[in-house]
């Protein structure tokens, strides 16, 4: 039987099984060494292999032997198999034996983006307001002492202050901000 299917020439594509049969002998080894270091687990790599020829072989009518040969369509075919396993795994993470988020990550992730969201809110300041919100609320500063180094009036501190923090609110609403 062997000497029969390698008479089949795999090159017109991959769209009978005897085809797919002489591919497979042809070219998985290859397939399989580029998957295994494209993943770095076997079974993720058998899978892979696989997966290659179920799309080759779905896709078998497509396959044009003046575009490129036969071995270089189905490295493509697999990159991007694996393209798609690595974005499967990065959305979806392994589960370990632990399924429930960590009230304490749960509460740093929480911290992490109340803070981005606070920059990106602070960002949004003119550079006047920004200095004096985060000097007199995030520094403990007094408006007197950020009035005395900028060599202004202390009033206009306080005036930048108050519509700061107008703005600040106003940025925060935009962005979405929950007090509760």
């Amino acid at each position: 039987m062997r000497a029969r299917l390698r008479l089949i020439d795999p090159a017109p594509g991959l769209g009978t099984d005897a085809a797919v049969r002489v591919a497979v002998h042809a070219y998985s080894g290859e397939l399989y060494g580029f998957a295994l270091r494209g993943l770095g687990d076997s079974g993720h790599a058998e899978d892979a292999v696989q997966e290659t020829f179920v799309r080759a072989w779905r896709a078998g009518h497509r396959f044009d032997p003046t575009l490129a040969s036969l071995r270089a369509w189905l490295f493509a075919i697999l990159r991007n198999v694996i393209i798609d396993a690595a974005r499967a795994s990065a959305a979806r993470p392994p589960l370990d034996s632990r399924t429930a988020v960590d009230v304490a990550t749960a509460d740093e992730i929480d911290g992490l983006l109340k803070a981005w969201i606070v920059d990106e809110a602070l960002a949004r300041l003119t550079i006047d307001h920004r200095h004096a919100v985060t000097q007199v609320y995030y520094q403990g500063r007094s408006a007197a002492d950020v009035a005395a180094e900028l060599e202004v009036p202390a009033a206009t501190i306080r005036s930048r202050l108050f519509y700061g923090l107008k703005a600040l609110r106003l940025s925060l609403d935009e962005l979405g901000w929950d007090d509760g």
